[in-house]
């Protein structure tokens, strides 16, 4: 699916409050399934430096069963693009605000109990929600029946990050400068490493295409260097995100391509270990993007912990 065809099974959502656009797609029952008041929620928060774009193939399967929410984050595929700064009309792109506005999207569009799922980056942005639940609750954020972290380096001190990563993290005006010369041939390269080796022959290049019309869309490729202060956070606040996970008392899923070359099994074995009532699973033979790689198998596990919830 193009990220044409993906922008119009969605709808840009002015967010309140905040004076941005968000790009949100949302499928599924609004109605109950029977002897229940109403479908579950699901959540998705995606990766960096893709987009919602990441869950077009398992979308529907989802939303047989689940009112699913998928946004693109700020800085992200069809959302605003603001500069990085703290003036009027910027924005910080710290994972703290990113967790903000999540909670004011689903406040907007009236989810009061949801499952929540990370990919990627956006396993930061679920820790910081989870710690906030854990030390200072927010008005008006959903009630969580359960948590899902898919492949994420949460755990930054066990990733094996690649060498664009590491230049995108480093003095903003070398990571800016590497960010907007970048071409799509080192771009397309790069994903196709995250991969597992037995997915690389068989991934659809039109997913890379529309991982790289999202990152040039409205200057995006400038905002990748933004984005990339991420990864500091991770090191800084590791501490408090940790403690969150010790809080966190719903069921949990660690959903993991075991191939992953970047977001490495031992993350997952961490995060199986911080979470009180944590499940691990492996997709094996699959790597950084799962849900990509082998869709089916990934929406079945998926599932299979979702449905033990009932």
């Amino acid at each position: 699916m193009s990220l044409a065809e993906w922008k119009a099974r969605g709808r840009e959502l002015e967010l309140e409050g905040f004076g941005r656009r968000l790009f949100v797609v949302e499928r599924g029952p609004t109605q109950a399934r029977a002897g229940t008041d109403e479908a579950p929620t699901l959540l998705l928060v995606h990766g960096f430096p893709t987009s919602s774009h990441d869950f077009h193939r398992v979308l529907d399967r989802l939303a047989q069963t689940h009112r699913v929410i998928a946004h693109d984050q700020l800085g992200f595929g069809l959302s605003d693009k603001p500069r990085l700064g703290g003036g009027e009309g910027e924005y910080g792109y710290s994972l703290f605000e990113q967790a903000e506005v999540a909670l004011a999207l689903w406040r907007q569009l009236g989810v009061r109990r949801a499952r929540l799922l990370a990919h990627d980056y956006g396993t930061s942005v679920v820790t910081e929600i989870l710690a906030r639940r854990a030390f200072s609750p927010v008005a008006g954020a959903p009630e969580l029946d359960a948590v899902i972290l898919c492949n994420g380096s949460v755990n930054l001190e066990l990733a094996s990050l690649t060498w664009p990563q590491k230049l995108l993290a480093g003095p903003l005006p070398v990571a800016r400068a590497f960010a907007r010369v970048g071409p799509r041939a080192l771009f397309e390269a790069r994903i196709r490493k995250t991969l597992a080796p037995a997915s690389r022959a068989r991934f659809d290049p039109a997913d890379i295409e529309a991982m790289w019309a999202g990152n040039v869309r409205a200057g995006g490729r400038e905002r990748l260097a933004d984005l990339s202060r991420y990864l500091h956070e991770r090191r800084r606040f590791w501490a408090r995100w940790r403690e969150g996970l010790r809080r966190t008392q719903v069921p949990a899923l660690v959903l993991w391509g075991r191939a992953d070359p970047i977001a490495l099994p031992a993350i997952a074995e961490c995060l199986a270990a911080e979470l009180p009532r944590a499940q691990l699973r492996w997709l094996e033979g699959l790597g950084h993007f799962p849900m990509l790689e082998d869709p089916g198998r990934w929406a079945e596990a998926l599932l299979e912990f979702l449905d033990g919830l009932d």
